[in-house]
C-alpha cells in the first residue's frame, strides 16, 4: 500500500494542474469577451457622438419674440423648416403659470381622442431656464397650427400670423443674409440696446466673419481649433480665457459679446481684425502658424487696452452684463458671429 501513495500524489497534482488549465481558459475566455463587450460599447458611444454632433449640425437653435416673449425655435437645414417649442407656445397662448402641465394634460386629451398630432410630435434638446440642455417637445408650423385649434386663446390669430411671418423672413434671410442683420438690430433696440452697442456689435460680427474666413482658408479645422484660437486671442488682449472671461461676467450660456461693454466689444474687433489682417499678409497654414498669429494680433489689442487704462485709471474689462441693464425677463437676439454681412 505504501508504493501507491506516490502514484495518488501523482493523480491528485495532475489533477489540480488540469483544473487551473481550465480555470485559466475560462478566465481568458472571459476577459476576451468582456473587452469585446467594451469595445461594442466604446463603438456605440462614438456613434452617439457622432450622430449628436451631426444632429446640432443640421439644427440650428434661436429665441424668436413675440409680443416680448421669448419662443425657443429650431431651424432644420435639412428640412428647411422651423420647429418651436411647444410648452413656449402654450406659456405665450394662455399666460399659465406652469405651460408644462397645461401641455400634459392636453397631450393626454388629444392622445385619448385619437389625434396624430401629439404621437408625430419631435423631440430636440433645447436650453432650459436653469441653462442646461434639456429634451423639449416641438412642432413644426402645420402641427402647430392644429395644436393651436385646441387652445382658447384671443392671441391664437396674431400667433399664427406671426409663425407665417417667422418662416417667411427664414427663407429671405437664405437668399439675402443682411435681412438677419437687420431683423436683429430691430431686436436689440427693442430690448433696449444703445445705438452705439448695436453699431459696434455689428461690426463686430463683420471683423469675426473675416477672421474665421481666413482661419478656413489657412486649413484650420472648424470647431475645436477656432474655440483654440479665439481663447488665445481673448487672452492676450483681456488677460483671460473665453471661460475665465463668462465667469467674471457670471454667464453661463449666454454670449459673451452680447454681455460686452462698448469698449470691450471695440477691443475683442480690434484683436480679431488685426490677426485676420496679419494672417492675409503671412498666409499660414495650418493650426500652429495661426496660433502663433492669433496670439500676435491679441497682444496688439491687449497693449491698446493697457494704454487706455492708463490714461482713465480704471479697467476696462467690466464684471457688467447685459441683465444688469435691460428688462430680466427678455433675452438678446441670437445673432450668430458668422453671419455674413454684404458690404
Amino acid at each position: 500500500m505504501p508504493t501507491l501513495q506516490p502514484r495518488n500524489k501523482v493523480k491528485k497534482i495532475c489533477f489540480r494542474s488540469s483544473r487551473i488549465r481550465l480555470l485559466l481558459f475560462c478566465n481568458i475566455i472571459f476577459l476576451y469577451f468582456f473587452c469585446e463587450f467594451l469595445y461594442f460599447i466604446c463603438k456605440c458611444q462614438i456613434l452617439v457622438v457622432i450622430l449628436q454632433t451631426i444632429n446640432a449640425m443640421s439644427h440650428e437653435q434661436q429665441i424668436q419674440l413675440f409680443e416680448d416673449r421669448k419662443v425657443r425655435t429650431v431651424w432644420d437645414s435639412e428640412q428647411e423648416k422651423w420647429y418651436f417649442s411647444i410648452v413656449d407656445v402654450i406659456q405665450v397662448l394662455t399666460d399659465s403659470a406652469n405651460p408644462q402641465v397645461y401641455w400634459r394634460v392636453l397631450k393626454k386629451r388629444l392622445a385619448a381622442e385619437g389625434d396624430q398630432t401629439v404621437t408625430n410630435c419631435n423631440a430636440f434638446k433645447m436650453q432650459a431656464a436653469d441653462g442646461k440642455m434639456r429634451m423639449t417637445d416641438v412642432a413644426d408650423t402645420e402641427q402647430l397650427f392644429r395644436l393651436i385649434q385646441s387652445v382658447p386663446s384671443p392671441k391664437a390669430e396674431p400667433f399664427k400670423q406671426w409663425m407665417a411671418q417667422v418662416a417667411a423672413e427664414r427663407l429671405d434671410q437664405m437668399q439675402d443674409p443682411e435681412r438677419s442683420i437687420q431683423q436683429a438690430i430691430a431686436d436689440y433696440h427693442r430690448l433696449g440696446y444703445s445705438d452705439r452697442w448695436i453699431n459696434q456689435r455689428v461690426q463686430t460680427i463683420r471683423a469675426r466673419k473675416e477672421l474665421t474666413d481666413e482661419w478656413q482658408r489657412a486649413g484650420v479645422k472648424e470647431g475645436q481649433q477656432y474655440a483654440s484660437l479665439t481663447d488665445i486671442i481673448t487672452k492676450a488682449w483681456s488677460g483671460k480665457t473665453t471661460r475665465q472671461y463668462k465667469d467674471y461676467k457670471g454667464l453661463k450660456k449666454e454670449n459673451l459679446r452680447d454681455n460686452m461693454t462698448t469698449m470691450e466689444l471695440a477691443l475683442n474687433m480690434l484683436a480679431e481684425a488685426t490677426t485676420a489682417e496679419i494672417s492675409r499678409t503671412e498666409n499660414p497654414q495650418g493650426y500652429v502658424a495661426s496660433a502663433n498669429i492669433a496670439h500676435r494680433g491679441g497682444q496688439i489689442a491687449g497693449e491698446a487696452r493697457q494704454r487706455i487704462e492708463a490714461q482713465t485709471g480704471h479697467s476696462v474689462i467690466s464684471s457688467v452684463k447685459a441683465a444688469d441693464y435691460l428688462p430680466p425677463t427678455d433675452e438678446p437676439p441670437q445673432l450668430s458671429d458668422t453671419t455674413t454681412i454684404n458690404n
